[in-house]
């Protein structure tokens, strides 16, 4: 019998072994980038400490607590110059979400109407959408701001000239003065009444889905929603005594007096970003819209729909599963791009800020402020925005 050899196992892994094994490179690159960041993180935070104490500059945010010294020309809530910066900054923030807001709303309106008015058989609608999307979306939206700042409201006219508009509301450019109106003690009713609305409408739309999908029978559901959210508030109103007076604007020789004004600031940053996000938007919904199969609409119209029902009850919950993800981009790009309102003297969250900031020097708090004002904005959008992608996907029997 002749004896094998057996060949003995390898004392140890070669490096070569080792560089062109997957898991260690992976391992060791993971370990590099992690010790590059926390070096340059020290970096940072060293060469910050040492510039602070070299200026003398005290770090924290006790000067928050400090009186601001400087007026904001709008403020959703009670503001004067001998408030606190802390209070200024926050008033920058319901800015920033009025603007945004507002602005979302809008644009989503218009960008719905021009991303349908572009699947238009009518030649001339959809040329004209057209348009409107190429020029907004190719022009920088800080030139879309200035256009409606100085080109369209930076052309009305002074005060003393003020153009005298219905419900005894003025118009100039200083902006919108309108009626203010002062609520009564009873009027607590009213948000009470629209809250109670709120609920019974979904309620009453989740009984109405529950029932068509057992029996097949539709219910009117929107008109009741609108019944309840318009009627409930409405008899609050008159049940408390129709709690609510104005107070009118007066047309001085000089100036106005009374009423309540819409700056022009506000009005050009939020023309601006519904116009200009709306460009965006529009491409959403038409990609939407065409992303549906066409047999959906052919099997529709076989079934006897009406056009308008079959875009409601077919093409629009089909499509919403792919509009939704970008349309939450464009949210989140237009809650970002009001910062620019600094650029024309909205007191939003920057330009706030930005005074606080040369006031009392406190520049990396101010920033880290904006940084986590910012990130939250971006996270409450996004959990919301995916919430209501998952309410709006399709669910397969």
């Amino acid at each position: 019998m002749t004896d094998h050899a057996v060949a003995a196992p390898p004392a140890g892994r070669s490096l070569t072994s080792y560089i062109y094994d997957p898991k260690f490179r992976g391992l060791f690159f993971q370990a590099l980038t992690l010790v590059i960041t926390i070096f340059v993180g020290w970096w940072i935070f060293d060469n910050t400490t040492e510039n602070l104490a070299r200026s003398n500059t005290a770090s924290g945010y006790d000067f928050l607590k400090g009186r601001a010294g400087f007026d904001i020309g709008q403020s959703l809530i009670p503001y004067s110059s001998d408030s606190t910066y802390g209070r200024a900054i926050f008033v920058g923030f319901l800015n920033t979400l009025l603007v945004a807001a507002v602005g979302i709303v809008t644009a989503t309106i218009i960008g719905f109407l021009i991303g349908v008015g572009r699947l238009s058989r009518n030649w001339l609608i959809a040329k004209l959408c057209t348009i409107y999307v190429e020029v907004f979306r190719n022009i920088p939206v800080l030139l879309v701001i200035f256009f409606f700042y100085k080109g369209v409201l930076g052309a009305l006219p002074q005060v003393r000239d003020s153009l005298e508009l219905p419900f005894s509301m003025f118009l100039n450019n200083r902006g919108l003065a309108f009626p203010r109106p002062i609520w009564g003690d009873s009027a607590i009713l009213i948000p009470i009444a629209f809250v109670v609305a709120v609920i019974a409408a979904l309620v009453i739309a989740r009984w109405a889905k529950a029932r068509q999908a057992a029996t097949g029978q539709p219910f009117h559901t929107v008109w009741t929603a609108i019944g309840l959210i318009v009627g409930l508030p409405l008899l609050a109103f008159l049940l408390g005594g129709m709690p609510l007076t104005f107070d009118y604007p007066v047309a001085g020789r000089f100036n106005l007096t009374g009423g309540s004004v819409i700056a022009p600031e506000f009005v050009a940053l939020y023309l601006a970003l519904a116009f200009y996000t709306a460009s965006f938007i529009a491409e959403i919904f038409r990609a939407g819209i065409k992303g549906v199969p066409k047999g959906q609409t052919e099997a529709a119209s076989a079934l006897g729909l009406q056009p308008s029902a079959t875009t409601r009850l077919v093409v629009m919950p089909q499509a919403m599963r792919i509009i939704i993800p970008p349309l939450t981009s464009q949210y989140l790009n237009l809650t970002k791009n009001s910062s620019l309102g600094i650029a024309i003297g909205f007191p939003e969250l920057v330009a706030t800020g930005g005074t606080t900031m040369n006031q009392t020097g406190q520049a990396i708090e101010v920033v880290s402020i904006w940084l986590a004002v910012y990130l939250s904005i971006s996270i409450v959008t996004s959990i919301f925005m995916n919430w209501f992608n998952a309410k709006m996907a399709l669910v397969e029997r």
